[in-house]
């Protein structure tokens, strides 16, 4: 006799990868909108425990090659709380500079390599450059400003080394990050002249009334602390983040979708997946959730060109995050100026802690939208808990309620047509799937019949 065995696996998934879309439709009634990440689980969480503390940092770098410093800095804070550990605001600012390379990077090669092309029906970045050789030149420019600031701060580009528990475990040289400011100065300009051009794009006509969640802080651009407020009115510590909201598993996903609850009952009663409506419990995270909460705490530059540009907020279309982004890119430049010019050698740069069993909470926000993570450590500092929640997680279940919206108005007897439609939506939040523009596969279920594209 066999013996049926079932292994289930839930565990989150963080990565950049491959995804698809998958519609079910009875007649031109939309039965169904799955937007399924099926890499493999990474087990991220698991791998943490019994690690010293120490490895954190560098570990969960390693969850996404495009946003480490906001893996590396949520950790770092959480990790401190738990600690009782006070960073001095010489360290706190070095940090955001490090944030802001971070968002540099990656906000210009989304804008000018990933989104941009939608708005031209063109193929990629590559075919983009044939009709604007100059600004994707531009865009490719201040990507490279961003990846020689996490290079000289963070000690190379692509998940960095610098970053410690208490601090860095190197200050770099005045003279090192002196030699960074005509970059930045005419990244400055650059990304002004960016943001002028995206703004100039033909929007789709589409809004939804979004629960927009972000990072808040009343004496800054919120980066790597804050309140989490919402465009509905949510006000609480980070600390409280899985009191409201919480994630389950989609059967049709191995990364898991995070849920916002109409009450504070996450932790102890969350209400399954099944028995919301779809568009219950969806929030959007990301740069237009944040200038939408924050806009009054950009740069001035910033500020202006969302003046000139007739930007108003708060904004509920998601294509035009783009717009976002680009207002974010000026606010990294100008106030990564600022801290190159007042820069002085960080002394000590990484300040002592004692180990001591605890519990911590932080959330920073990475480029494409609040990050939030939890660990408990042991008095020896070894890690006994990790969670981890990345953007993509949180806005899944909402890409999926505006696809349902969205698609009646890109729908064709041309099943790639529509397909393409549908992949410029899912483009606008730039979810860590792919870092490809070509990542969809659709598949199609009608009338008893399926097919894939």
């Amino acid at each position: 006799m066999t013996e049926t065995r079932t292994i289930k696996v839930e565990a989150l998934t963080r990565v950049e990868g491959e995804g698809g879309l998958h519609i079910r439709m009875n007649g031109s009634v939309i039965e169904d909108v799955q937007l399924s990440i099926y890499e493999p689980p990474r087990f991220f969480e698991a791998f943490l425990h019994g690690r010293p503390l120490e490895d954190v940092p560098d570990l969960t770098a390693r969850i996404c090659g495009i946003c480490p410093v906001a893996y590396q800095m949520s950790s770092v804070h959480a990790l401190e709380a738990a600690l009782g550990a006070q960073i001095s605001p010489e360290i706190r600012k070095l940090r955001r500079l490090l944030y802001c390379g971070e968002w540099i990077e990656s906000h210009a090669l989304h804008m000018h390599l990933l989104h941009a092309p939608d708005f031209f029906d063109a193929d990629s970045g590559i075919d983009l450059a044939s009709q604007f050789p100059d600004e994707i030149n531009r865009g490719l420019q201040l990507k490279k400003h961003g990846n020689t600031l996490l290079e000289v701060l963070g000690g190379r580009a692509i998940h960095p080394i610098n970053v410690a528990i208490g601090g860095f475990y190197r200050a770099p040289r005045r003279d090192e990050l002196q030699k960074l400011i005509p970059d930045f100065e005419w990244g400055l300009q650059a990304a002004i002249e960016a943001t002028r051009w995206v703004a100039g794009f033909t929007f789709p006509d589409f809004e939804r009334d979004y629960e927009m969640v972000a990072l808040s802080h009343p004496d800054e651009y919120a980066m790597n602390e804050g309140r989490l407020r919402s465009t509905s009115g949510l006000d609480i510590s980070v600390a409280e983040y899985e009191q409201n909201f919480h994630e389950q598993h989609a059967q049709h996903s191995t990364a898991l979708q995070s849920v916002k609850e109409p009450s504070a009952t996450a932790a102890d009663n969350p209400t399954p997946l099944a028995d919301l409506h779809f568009s219950q419990g969806c929030y959007h995270v990301g740069p237009l959730a944040r200038v939408n909460l924050n806009r009054e705490t950009l740069s001035p530059a910033a500020k202006r060109t969302a003046d000139e540009i007739g930007f108003d907020t708060p904004c509920w279309n998601p294509f035009k995050a783009i717009i976002a982004r680009g207002l974010e890119l000026i606010h990294a430049f100008e106030e990564g100026l600022e801290i190159l010019r007042d820069y002085r050698p960080v002394k000590p740069p990484k300040i002592p802690y004692d180990y001591k069993a605890g519990e911590g909470m932080a959330a920073t926000e990475a480029p494409r939208g609040m990050l939030y993570h939890r660990y408990k450590v042991d008095d020896n500092g070894k890690v006994t808990f990790a969670n981890i929640v990345p953007p993509t997680s949180q806005n899944q279940r909402q890409i999926e309620a505006d696809l349902r919206d969205y698609l009646p108005r890109v729908l064709c007897e041309y099943d790639r047509q529509t397909a393409v439609g549908c992949e410029k939506l899912i483009r606008s939040y730039d979810p860590c799937i792919s870092c490809s523009t070509h990542f969809l596969k659709i598949t199609w279920g009608q009338a008893g019949k399926q097919e894939t594209r």
